[in-house]
């Protein structure tokens, strides 16, 4: 009797080969259906995005705009290109630790102008400034379509390099005016963080803007429900 392994072998790949295609062409129609995110923001959303897209697996698709997103300045140049060409269901953003950051004046035209001592530099983007480049970007990411949602500026610790503790407040303050004016719900996340102790707790570093694994995961709690709580209106 002549050996068939050759033609079951083939048989048999031909069928996880048939197998494998659908399961890839259901994974993209089930894409296609699923509602997209867009997330900006700089190094903090950076670093809860991650466990936000773990979160909403197989029922929204997160998307981050490329990189760090740094200042107002920044996203008035660059939000067409994050935007692209698709459709997003909803956009949660924020700028602001970038805009408040004390920097070296030779430095501002850079992309992600050079961190310095507050006593040595000068703020990058001033809030007036920043109020009015906010204005800005809300009204175009309005013409998008997307439900918006902006995510307040969380805390600057004591000690942190570059940035005047408190400051985030006063900035807060401006987008909230503008948010208000403009019909955008807002993700409070500074309040979540609250006070120093708390935000130590919450996994936010010593003399450190940033978050550890665990902080930037509490955020992303945050994050999702926002999301979901845009989704639903």
């Amino acid at each position: 009797m002549a050996c068939r392994c050759g033609k079951t072998s083939k048989v048999v790949a031909s069928l996880i080969l048939a197998a494998w295609a659908v399961g890839v062409g259901a994974a993209q129609s089930l894409a296609a259906e699923m509602p997209r995110v867009l997330i900006i923001g700089d190094s903090i959303s950076g670093g809860y995005t991650p466990f936000v897209r773990e979160l909403l697996t197989n029922r929204v698709q997160v998307v981050h705009a490329p990189g760090n997103n740094a200042a107002t300045v920044t996203g008035l140049k660059r939000l067409d290109t994050w935007l692209g060409d698709k459709k997003w269901d909803v956009i949660h953003f924020n700028f602001g630790l970038h805009d408040m950051k004390y920097i070296d004046p030779a430095t501002s035209e850079a992309g992600m102008a050079k961190l310095i001592p507050v006593n040595t530099g000068k703020q990058w983007v001033p809030v007036a400034a920043y109020e009015a480049n906010l204005k800005t970007l809300v009204q175009r990411l309005k013409k998008t379509g997307a439900k918006l949602v902006w995510c307040s500026t969380t805390p600057v610790p004591e000690g942190a390099q570059g940035r005047v503790p408190g400051d985030e407040t006063v900035y807060n303050a401006a987008a909230l005016r503008v948010m208000q004016a403009e019909g955008v719900p807002v993700n409070d996340l500074c309040a979540f963080v609250g006070s120093p102790e708390h935000r130590v707790a919450l996994g936010g570093k010593l003399k450190d803007v940033h978050y550890t694994s665990a902080g930037s995961q509490a955020l992303a709690g945050e994050v999702v429900k926002a999301i979901e709580k845009a989704l639903a209106r």
